[in-house]
Formats: C-alpha cells, sequence, structure tokens
C-alpha cells in the first residue's frame, strides 16, 4: 500500500517538477511602426505615411555594446507594422530594434536619430506581459514634399501657444 501511495506521489509531482524547471515558452513580441516623412521634419506629422515592405532587425549586443549576439529580421505589414518574436530573455544584453532598408523608391534616406529603438527583453525588470512596443522609426525623401511648409507652420503655432 505504501508503494502504491509513493508511487501516486511520485506521479502528481513529477509533471509540477519538470513544469517548474522548463524555461517559459511565451515569446516576447516586439512591436513598432516604419513611417515615411515626406516634410523632413524627423518626427511623424500629418503628411506621414507608413511604408509597407520596410525590413527592421531586432538586434542584442552584449552588455560592453561591443559585439552582436542575436539578430532577428522581420518586414512591415501594409499597414508599416511590424511584429518579431523572441524566443529569449536578453537579460544582460542591450536589444534595439533598428532599420534595415525601404522599398520606397523616393523614402530611402534614414532619419538621424530615428533609426533604431531601444527595447527590453528580459522577463526580470517588473513588466508583465511579453509584448514590447519600440518607438516608431523613420526614412525620409530626398526632397521637401510641396504643402509640407504649412503644416509644419500649424506646429510652430501649437508650439507658441504653450
Amino acid at each position: 500500500m505504501a508503494t502504491k501511495v509513493a508511487l501516486l506521489m511520485f506521479l502528481c509531482v513529477l509533471p509540477a517538477m519538470v513544469a517548474a524547471i522548463r524555461p517559459a515558452k511565451n515569446p516576447f513580441c516586439v512591436q513598432g511602426r516604419v513611417y515615411c516623412d515626406p516634410c523632413r521634419a524627423g518626427f511623424e506629422t500629418s503628411a506621414t505615411t507608413y511604408i509597407a515592405g520596410a525590413e527592421v532587425v531586432v538586434e542584442c549586443m552584449d552588455k560592453t555594446g561591443t559585439e552582436v549576439v542575436y539578430t532577428k529580421k522581420g518586414r512591415t505589414d501594409s499597414t508599416g507594422s511590424y511584429t518579431i518574436y523572441v524566443e529569449e530573455d536578453h537579460a544582460d544584453q542591450i536589444c534595439d530594434a533598428k532599420l534595415v532598408s525601404s522599398p520606397h523608391h523616393r523614402c530611402k534616406v534614414v532619419t538621424p536619430g530615428r533609426e533604431q529603438a531601444r527595447v527590453a527583453l528580459t522577463r526580470q525588470n517588473g513588466i508583465a506581459s511579453d509584448t514590447r512596443f519600440a518607438n516608431a522609426m523613420g526614412f525620409m525623401t530626398e526632397d521637401v514634399a510641396a504643402g509640407c511648409a504649412e503644416i509644419l507652420k500649424q506646429y510652430q503655432e501649437f508650439d507658441n501657444e504653450n
């Protein structure tokens, strides 16, 4: 009888022990958008469009920032949005979503300061969700589009009111 109880306990405890030592299988979900800035403003405006088919990469470097230890590529959908799933926890690494290329033939110049977005890919930071939102990244056109002076003037007027 004691062996039956021990066997029953073993069969109940074994699955719990296996589940406890197995790493989590929920991947991180890095989400963001890639835009085209026809006004060369350096930020999103009412003239901004979003780029379908832009290539983006999530890249993690060692904590010294000298060696790339992980990369995973993705592409934007028809709305200019991308989702890249990252399986591993990168607690001791510096991770960024980065622009790679734009398929838009008139919008290929990387906007300075908007070419990458830092993402925290660890579960040891108090964030309950596995989804990580990266700031929007952008390309801009070679020349300023018509009508941009009026658009940027609206932003200037709004800034002067405050």
